[in-house]
This record gives C-alpha cells, sequence and structure tokens, in this order.
C-alpha cells in the first residue's frame, strides 16, 4: 500500500535522492525547500508534491503538516554547515549570529517539523533525521548542532516508542555530488577525505537513501533510537 513520504530539504543532493527512492516504489512523496524555483523543478522531474517551507519557521511549518495531513514517513534532510562561505566571525554578536544559524538549519528545523507531524503519524511510521560525521568531533557549530541532533533522536525514540513509531539518525561521511562545500572542495582535501574511509571511495547520495529506504520498512521495525553511520569506515563504532 502507498504510503505518504515527506522529505525535508527535498530539492537536491541527498534529499533529492530519498525522494526519488520513494516515489520509484510508488509512494506520495512530498518535498519541502526554501528555493521555490528549484523545488518546483525537482517536484517536477521526480513526480513529487512541493511545498516550499523554511523548516525554522514555525508558522511555515504548521502550513505544511496541514498541507500534508496523515503521514508514514518523515525524513529530515533539511540543513547545511551554514559557516561555509561565512568569513569566520569576530566577536560575541557575530558569533551568536553564526551558532544560530547553524542550530536553525541542524536542529531547530527538524524538530519544529517533527513535532507538527507527530500527531499525524500513522502507527508504523518513522522518522528519520540525517546528521553528520561532523559530530563525532564537534569542534564547529555545525558539528555541534549535529551532535545535538543525535541526542535528541535517541531522547524521541523512548517518547514515541509506546505508539508504534520508530525514529533513528543517519550520520553520512563524505558525500560526492551535492553542493554541501557550495563549489569549495579541494582535490586535497576531498583525497584526504577518501583516504581516510576503508573502502577507499566517496559516499554517494544513493548509498544515504538505500539506508532511508530500509529505516522505513517493515524490516526495521525493531530498530529505533540509534545512529547510522555510512562513511565507509572513516568513523568506526563497536
Amino acid at each position: 500500500m502507498a504510503r505518504t513520504v515527506l522529505v525535508t530539504g527535498g530539492s537536491r543532493g541527498i534529499g533529492r535522492a530519498v525522494a526519488a527512492r520513494f516515489r520509484q516504489a510508488g509512494d506520495r512523496v512530498v518535498i519541502t525547500g526554501r528555493d521555490a524555483a528549484k523545488l518546483t523543478g525537482t517536484a517536477s522531474e521526480i513526480d513529487a508534491e512541493a511545498v516550499v517551507c523554511d523548516a525554522a519557521d514555525p508558522r511555515q511549518v504548521r502550513e505544511l503538516a496541514e498541507a500534508v495531513g496523515e503521514l508514514d514517513v518523515l525524513v529530515n534532510m533539511a540543513g547545511g554547515n551554514t559557516d561555509i562561505g561565512r568569513e569566520k566571525p569576530e566577536g560575541l554578536d557575530a558569533v551568536a549570529a553564526a551558532w544560530r544559524d547553524n542550530l536553525d538549519a541542524n536542529l531547530l528545523g527538524a524538530v519544529l517539523t517533527t513535532t507538527a507531524v507527530l500527531g499525524s503519524l500513522n502507527p508504523g511510521g518513522t522518522v528519520i533525521n540525517v546528521g553528520s560525521i561532523a559530530a563525532e568531533y564537534a569542534g564547529s557549530a555545525y558539528g555541534a548542532a549535529k551532535a545535538a541532533l543525535a541526542a535528541w533522536t535517541a531522547g524521541l525514540s523512548a517518547e514515541i516508542g509506546p505508539r508504534g513509531l520508530t525514529v533513528n539518525l543517519i550520520s553520512p561521511g563524505y558525500i560526492e555530488d551535492t553542493d554541501f562545500f557550495r563549489g569549495r572542495m579541494t582535490e586535497q582535501r576531498r583525497d584526504a577525505l577518501v583516504a581516510a574511509t576503508h573502502t577507499r571511495r566517496a559516499g554517494n547520495p544513493d548509498d544515504i537513501a538505500a539506508t532511508v529506504e530500509f529505516l522505513a520498512s517493515p524490516g526495521a521495525r525493531h530498530i529505533t533510537g540509534q545512529t547510522i553511520h555510512v562513511n565507509g569506515g572513516a568513523h568506526t563504532t563497536r
């Protein structure tokens, strides 16, 4: 039976790959983003529905939840390192603004969207948050925001589990074919990131989309509250 899937940040990169995979499976897919032109273009290409929404804006998120209605899968993909391309902040006001931007983009947006749609998630539904390997080091506002997202995911699992809902976080390593680095990735940096993996290759959006698909499947119903690392061994756990 077709499900309803909401993918925030679904107009490009990993989010687009995730949305396309669910749509190919016959699910109703709603994608969001702030760039209306890019969003509607992607929606047309993959046959999804588009709702322009800034996930950190409570009013827009409320309207999104009303537009989507009952839901089976939420993928909180929206985010990114807002420090990229930004000069190093000088002074407390600038530091506060830079940190708030990353927290809004990578933590608050997921919290608001999830909170808004929780009451509409059907039994057996799932929330999948997308973090980052940067959370393992958390030496920046971006890494700290993603680390907080992982901690919140674990706590949310205990809250929603009794309702038959699951929530997990996928933590990607270096993923090519996205605009995450906004054209600032050097060949030297890329080589170093690939060399840090055990597989000696960069990840790609389909690596993450396939993991999302599994976590939303019936076979993953007893997996919840977890951080799933998809990084080729660049960061290992036991």
